[in-house]
């Protein structure tokens, strides 16, 4: 006579409960370097002779004191969120990108060449071609990257950090040349057509379909991350390479595709900007945009849905910066000590979580 054990019921509440905490460390871990960045700013601004909160109020009130400001913070998240996102999926499989910053002027220069070129195409072509130039510009770019990476052995830090300034070069010197417009008294190039400008989310208003498009673009990486076989063996490679040789995933490919796919995000950023924002290019666009990415894909936790709400802060901070500076004369490069002081926190604090697990 056989006897049933039956299983000893599971604590569902408690590990629902311990699930959750730990879903929810990288928001608080984002959170409280926010905070201590604030609080050792604060001290900065009183040895200037400022009084913190009110300068802090000036801030949050030029950041979404009316609709004009809240559209301008939402069109500047819109190139920090596609540029974290592809650097995010890039630290997830151990490839580090720095080279965003000169993707995105790429991006610019492939969506500036169409829009120049094909200016006479109706806006329901021109603007997908624009767009599609600007993240295989960015691709391409990449590309390179990733190929002295994979055929020389040469680490990706030193490429694409260095591919930057080459960017940033080569726009200037389209800018000089052929590209220019002639006789303006600022390195640009002629207006767009109008069939190149990005239609507008909001009648009326200067936003533009850009941070729907990052958007989807994050929610996109998201589901290509965590639900497809591509994105389980890009995650694999990053985790354990030894294990990924074992299972036949090849390294090399996987680090091609996230920078060829990281590249594509942040070109399209660059394309965005031209066609949405200045509806031409001109130097220097990029306004580091590539460069503070990467501290907004760690403030993400290098998760595309986290990165959404990183992406927002550092678009609003930027944007109440002008107007703090502009009422109580606290300079708006305090907002650089902010984003600094947060990525060092973020640092400590992933070091300090990973040093726990050892």
């Amino acid at each position: 006579m056989s006897t049933l054990v039956s299983p000893s019921p599971r604590p569902l509440g408690a590990a629902r409960f311990l699930g959750a905490a730990r879903r929810a460390q990288p928001l608080l871990r984002a959170v409280a370097s926010i905070v201590l960045a604030l609080v050792i700013t604060s001290m900065l601004i009183l040895m200037a002779g400022k009084n913190p909160i009110e300068a802090y109020g000036h801030m949050v009130m030029g950041a979404f004191g009316s609709w004009d400001r809240i559209i301008v913070g939402l069109n500047k998240t819109t190139p920090y969120l596609l540029c974290a996102v592809g650097i995010a999926l890039c630290f997830r499989g151990q490839v580090i990108n720095i080279g965003a910053e000169g993707q995105l002027a790429i991006g610019g220069i492939g969506a500036a060449v169409v829009a120049l070129t094909w200016g006479t195409l109706p806006a329901w072509a021109l603007i997908p071609l624009c767009l599609a130039a600007g993240a295989l510009g960015g691709a391409g770019w990449a590309g390179i990257a990733a190929t002295i990476r994979i055929s020389r052995g040469v680490h990706e830090v030193l490429v694409t950090l260095l591919m930057n300034f080459v960017a940033l070069l080569i726009v200037a010197e389209v800018l000089h040349g052929e590209m220019g417009e002639v006789g303006a008294g600022f390195p640009q190039t002629p207006l767009f057509e109008s069939a190149a400008w990005l239609p507008k989310l909001i009648s009326g208003t200067d936003l533009h379909i850009g941070i729907l498009l990052a958007v989807l673009a994050a929610l996109a990486a998201s589901f290509l991350l965590w639900r497809t076989t591509l994105g389980f063996r890009w995650r694999l490679v990053g985790a354990s390479p030894s294990a990924a040789r074992y299972a036949g995933v090849s390294a090399g490919r996987a680090v091609f595709g996230l920078m060829a796919s990281a590249g594509a995000l942040a070109g399209l950023a660059g394309a965005i900007e031209c066609l949405g924002v200045h509806y031409r290019l001109i130097e220097g666009f990029s306004a580091g945009f590539g460069f503070n990415a990467v501290a907004i894909a760690l403030m993400g936790a290098l998760n595309p849905l986290y990165v959404l709400p990183a992406a927002l802060f550092f678009g609003f901070l930027e944007t109440g910066a002008l107007a703090m500076q502009r009422q109580i004369g606290v300079p708006s490069s305090l907002v650089l000590v902010i984003q600094g002081l947060t990525m060092v926190f973020v640092l400590c604090a992933i070091g300090r979580s990973d040093a726990e697990k050892i």
